[in-house]
């Protein structure tokens, strides 16, 4: 064997190595984009999760949400003060779940029942006061996509999806 057909050889098994390696950090590089997404997404619905959740578990709050959801002048200045708080932190969650989603972290299918349940809530007059007055505190990018929400045919609330409250002008069955 002579020199040449040796630096063949070894250039040719270089050559294989190089395009495994290429390979090989492909998927590495798919496997971790694939982890990004699911955390991304698990971090998503933790941080509505944390905020929604005191909601459930002390009635009062549950009271002043909901109460703030429909008429905020039902509330007194302080408990008008903990809505806004609450719907500045519920936005927030909202924002971030919709950055997820502009960047490609966020499974368009899961994306599409967080936009329906933003649109609704955003149809609330209390979110929609709140957004009069402070609309400025969200980026720019999602103030354009809260404007662009084509608006609910029918707002539905917990009262209207279990029959205890009015629907389109009549009482709805239970």
């Amino acid at each position: 064997m002579n020199w040449e057909a040796i630096n063949a050889g070894s250039q040719l098994v270089s050559s294989i190595a190089v395009v495994l390696s290429v390979l090989y950090l492909g998927i590495q590089v798919r496997r971790s984009t694939r982890v990004a997404k699911v955390a991304a997404q698990d971090a998503a619905a933790a941080a509505l999760r944390d905020i929604t959740k005191p909601f459930m578990e002390n009635a009062e709050l549950g009271r002043l949400w909901r109460a703030g959801l429909e008429d905020l002048s039902k509330l007194s200045a302080d408990d008008q003060a903990r809505f806004f708080h609450a719907a500045h932190q519920f936005l927030k969650a909202f924002e971030t779940i919709h950055f997820h989603y502009v960047y490609g972290l966020l499974d368009a299918q899961l994306w599409k029942g967080w936009r329906e349940l933003l649109r609704q809530y955003v149809a609330s007059p209390g979110i929609a006061h709140y957004l009069e007055l402070r609309s400025e505190v969200f980026s720019e990018r999602f103030q354009k996509f809260m404007g662009a929400l084509e608006p609910v045919s029918e707002r539905l609330t917990v009262g209207t999806l279990l029959g205890k409250e009015k629907r389109g002008g009549s009482e709805v069955q239970e």
